[in-house]
């Protein structure tokens, strides 16, 4: 074997190996792979397409891309992901984020536009990327987040830190909405809402994720109904309830908040078109 491959074969084995193994965009994941095993940004690679790979360069990159074809999931290799333009530390302590779940985001900055010094809670918080999306796009929201998960916790408050932000978003262990200074003027929450008997059909990446972040009980509402019944409490007169629900949940969700008296409900697609964030206003 020669000492050294060009870039583009190696990327191209890649590839090849991870497309074999069921991998979803195996060029982009191998893209991504290699751009870290080099210390490049990924569009860097294509102008370096010639560029001879030493035996030592390969190495690391072979040891990604088994881990990849064996489908843990890329955000736990690189031990980043994206989410709403910015990069947050992510590994197997919560939930990896989600596209759809920065389109509860902007939900979130629609209802609070305009409010300065809106008092928002961000319930199960996980890795941190909703609340601290908020604090960052709103500097003067006063931004409190809760976790049951110790360890989900101490990585929100690494993303707090890598953001520099760790003094502005109030975090919290608790069940749901327990040890919370309410009222508030916003209540955020992307709970589990997957039924148990669904986890075993999840693709093999999404089931890296803590079984706690995912199972919603029986009919995949068992969190999403004791918040619901719990949030009027917690919210000022006006205040909203937003939460990201799973499919086929929708008709489900609106006759809680219904039963709750909230007003206003609605519930909006994502960009698949699927029914997934429900809104309804207190008082």
């Amino acid at each position: 074997m020669p000492d050294t491959l060009p870039l583009l074969e190696v990327l191209r084995a890649s590839e090849r190996y991870l497309a074999d193994r069921g991998v979803e965009h195996p060029r982009l994941n191998a893209e991504h792979l290699l751009a870290h095993a080099l210390g490049l940004k990924r569009m860097e690679l294509y102008l370096q397409f010639d560029r001879g790979l030493t035996e030592s360069e390969r190495i690391p990159l072979r040891d990604t891309v088994k881990r990849r074809g064996a489908r843990e999931p890329l955000q736990h290799i690189l031990g980043t992901a994206e989410f709403h333009g910015r990069t947050f530390t992510c590994d197997r302590r919560a939930l990896i984020p989600r596209p759809e779940t920065e389109q509860l985001v902007e939900i979130a900055l629609e209802i609070a536009n305009g409010n300065k010094g809106a008092k928002i809670l961000d319930i199960g918080t996980g890795s941190g990327v909703i609340a601290l999306t908020i604090a960052l796009e709103l500097p003067s929201a006063e931004v409190h987040a809760t976790d049951l998960s110790p360890v989900a916790l101490a990585l929100a408050a690494d993303n707090a830190a890598r953001h520099r932000i760790a003094e502005r978003v109030h975090f919290t262990r608790a069940d749901l909405l327990a040890a919370t200074g309410a009222p508030f003027d916003l209540i955020v929450a992307n709970l589990p809402y997957i039924p148990t008997t669904e986890i075993t059909a999840l693709s093999p990446e999404v089931r890296h994720d803590p079984a706690s972040a995912l199972d919603g009980g029986t009919d995949g509402l068992d969190l999403i109904r004791r918040l619901v019944e719990l949030a009027p409490a917690h919210l000022s007169p006006g205040g909203a309830l937003l939460l990201e629900i799973g499919a086929g949940q929708a008709s489900a969700v609106k006759t809680l908040l219904t039963a709750r008296k909230f007003r206003d409900i609605s519930v909006r697609p994502d960009y698949e078109h699927v029914p997934r964030f429900a809104v309804g206003f207190h008082g």
